[in-house]
């Protein structure tokens, strides 16, 4: 009896592969028909051979399952009605049988006002999570789904010739006061929006460029960082061995010895840690997810350990999937309310301008994303040059690094007096005499 398996063509590939299936006849006998389909290896089952469903970024899956099931039927189809006919489907038969049928459109169809804006629009958020970048897709959705709203409720035809500087006002007016954003986030939807618009204007969608006028402040915020001290506390705190916990903090852990965003430490394969040589230290070599970069990132001894406890699969959750982001977030939480790291801490947010001042246990505002901040504060206080730093977190500019140097006013002190004489301080006069 023929079956069907789905493969990937490139398991071990940083980027969406194809996938393939595989018709089996008999020992002999097997076709292989590429489905026209792709995912990113991080996504798939193998043992299912299906994508991946649960979780976040994983919302549109189940279409991509449900395409490969009615390729497996129509293969089976082709191959008993040949079967019937006496005559062996070719590769070709075979291919033309896994196609989906296209449904023949209505004449005198018609698309609505805005249809065509929303339907490029809806294909340039495929693009971008067929290109790998899930969360920049998930993002792009999400001001589209503003968008959206804001269209609803004020009764505006969004296409891309009412798409002019005022509308974008307007927009940038209701994100402020009815979705109740904060500047950076108005920013970032107007950003995304800008980006469409290029993207569409590239494609021949558009020549408009009206968007290119609107404008909102951006404010940078305050990316908190740990202490030495604070990190050690952290490392030293007693953990049951495999436990939700000690995990959550081994994936912490490693973030902070090598500056990497969670998106990169979670797509870490074997093919990316390259031992160590007689000219150089055991690293990781891996493909930047946000960035699209290549990046090496030398591996301390601590940090080495944690990836081999990786890539065996010890810090894998129950179901043998890496840590999610919001989960891992939530343990932090918790680890770091065990272990001390309670000082206040001002969460500073800009909404039109008017500041929001708000005061937490640090503990409370502790993400992965401050093991990146960590990472660098704490390199560039032990002497390493900023460029040096940027090279190991894949910083292209300046400006964009800025915002992860957290100099404490002893470390300012310290390097002031590196290169001036300093005045005798009073108490240790008073001491000595």
């Amino acid at each position: 009896m023929a079956t069907v398996s789905f493969h990937l063509k490139e398991p071990g590939a940083d980027r969406p592969t194809a996938i393939y299936a595989l018709l089996t006849i008999d020992r002999r006998n097997r076709v292989k028909v590429y489905t026209g389909q792709s995912i990113h290896p991080s996504k798939w089952l193998k043992a299912d051979q299906r994508a991946q469903v649960r979780g976040r970024g994983n919302e549109l899956n189940g279409h991509l399952n449900d395409a490969l099931a009615g390729i497996s039927e129509r293969l089976l189809l082709a191959y008993s009605e040949h079967l019937a006919a006496g005559t062996v489907p070719t590769a070709a038969a075979l291919r033309e049988a896994a196609a989906p049928e296209r449904l023949a459109e209505p004449a005198a169809a018609k698309v609505p006002a805005g249809g065509v804006f929303w339907q490029h629009y809806d294909e340039w958020v495929a693009y971008t999570r067929a290109a790998g970048t899930v969360r920049t897709a998930q993002a792009h959705a999400t001001a589209g789904r503003h968008l959206r709203e804001f269209s609803e409720a004020n009764g505006y035809a969004i296409d891309f010739e009412t798409l002019t500087p005022t509308v974008g006002d307007r927009w940038a007016a209701y994100l402020l006061n009815v979705a109740k954003l904060t500047d950076n986030t108005i920013n970032k939807h107007l950003g995304r929006l800008k980006a469409f618009m290029k993207w569409a204007a590239k494609r021949g969608y558009t020549e408009s460029t009206a968007l290119d006028r609107v404008s909102w402040a951006r404010r940078e915020p305050d990316v908190m960082a740990l202490s030495a001290a604070e990190l050690a506390a952290l490392e030293e705190l007693q953990l049951v061995a495999g436990s939700r916990l000690e995990k959550a903090r081994a994936w912490f852990l490693l973030a902070c010895y090598t500056g990497l965003r969670y998106s990169d430490l979670v797509s870490i394969r074997p093919q990316h840690l390259r031992p160590a040589t007689a000219t150089l230290p055991a690293h990781l070599r891996l493909t930047a997810q946000k960035t699209r970069a290549v990046v090496n990132v030398p591996l301390s001894a601590r940090a080495l350990g944690i990836v081999e406890r990786l890539l065996t699969g010890e810090l894998a959750t129950h179901k043998s999937q890496p840590i999610t982001n919001p989960v891992l977030n939530r343990f932090l939480k918790e680890l770091g309310q065990l272990a001390g790291i309670d000082s206040p801490v001002e969460v500073i947010r800009y909404r039109g301008g008017v500041a929001d001042v708000a005061t937490a246990p640090k503990y409370e505002k502790l993400t992965v994303h401050t093991a990146r901040r960590t990472f660098v504060t704490l390199n560039l206080g032990k002497g390493m040059s900023a460029e040096f730093v940027m090279k190991l977190t894949g910083h292209t500019s300046y400006k964009s690094f800025q915002r992860y140097v957290n100099l404490t006013p002893q470390r300012v002190a310290e390097e002031f007096a590196r290169f001036h004489e300093m005045p005798a301080n009073d108490g240790d006069s008073s001491a000595s005499s």
